[in-house]
């Protein structure tokens, strides 16, 4: 009896620190740097989660659209790996930006990689024979909806809260942040309420925001993002800036004011002529 005893606290205590073991998750990519036509490699680890749902993957373009989306099975040792080939006709210049997440875990890790210059065979042969070499991925929107977003920041602040609703509540909403001249800034993914809500924090500030003027932020969903929507925030100096609006409207406020007060003191001055 004692040692059935014993032996039910041992496995109740394995799996109460099993419950509670916080979970991280890694990503790498099998190169920095490619060419155009050339395969990667995503591989990373992930722990105490259920091996049981695959690991999402998202791969985003220089642009900030979605590229790739694929679902990738967990091994027995929390590893996982994807191969990337090069879309039809090749892959874009630029950077992209690669996350992986899991649905039993918050945390969201994210690498990337760079695309260089190549030249692409103009040889009509050689084109085909490029095309079959290249396995392509094709995934079937999850459906169409509707997707609305605002941001809210004080001025000076370095946090932009960006809230928004949608009606596909089953699907992640990815939201990306470009800068004035066209860079991808950032990267975050969101899972939205039951009724459809959704909120994010956005950091400004480094070497990412060092740009002054709009940044775009585009909250998208489904495995095309053909649903997306974006707003434009003002940012001078890595911190929010008020609407210029309002600052005219407070400018034109004390305008008008002076011009009042000037002249009603003109007024009883040539009253008191008389």
């Amino acid at each position: 009896m004692l040692k059935i005893s014993l032996f039910m606290i041992i496995t109740i205590s394995m799996i109460s620190v099993s419950a509670f073991a916080e979970s991280s998750i890694e990503v790498h990519t099998s190169s920095e740097e490619i060419k155009a036509l050339d395969s990667v490699w995503i591989t990373g680890k992930i722990t105490d989660v259920s091996q049981f749902e695959p690991i999402k993957l998202r791969v985003m373009g220089p642009d900030g659209a979605l590229v790739f989306a694929p679902l990738v099975p967990i091994e027995d040792n929390g590893e996982f790996r994807k191969l990337l080939n090069a879309p039809i006709p090749s892959f874009a210049e630029g950077t992209y930006m690669v996350t992986a997440s899991h649905e039993d875990t918050k945390s969201v890790a994210q690498t990337q990689f760079t695309v260089t210059y190549q030249d692409i065979p103009r040889n009509p042969m050689a084109q085909v024979i490029a095309e079959k070499t290249v396995t392509r991925e094709i995934e079937m929107p999850t459906g169409t909806g509707t997707i609305a977003i605002s941001a809210d920041a004080v001025n000076g602040s370095d946090t932009i809260v960006i809230t928004g609703d949608t009606s596909l509540r089953g699907s992640d909403i990815t939201l990306t942040v470009i800068s004035p001249i066209g860079n991808l800034v950032t990267i975050a993914q969101v899972s939205p309420g039951a009724h459809g809500s959704f909120e994010v924090e956005i950091k400004t500030g480094g070497s990412m925001w060092k740009e002054d003027g709009t940044y775009t932020v585009t909250a998208s969903q489904g495995n095309s993002s053909e649903i997306k929507e974006s707003i434009q925030v003002e940012i001078k100096d890595g911190v929010v800036v008020p609407e210029f609006g309002v600052i005219a409207m407070l400018v034109l406020a004390i305008s008008v004011m002076s011009v009042i007060m000037v002249s009603s003191k003109a007024r009883l001055s040539v009253f008191s002529r008389y």
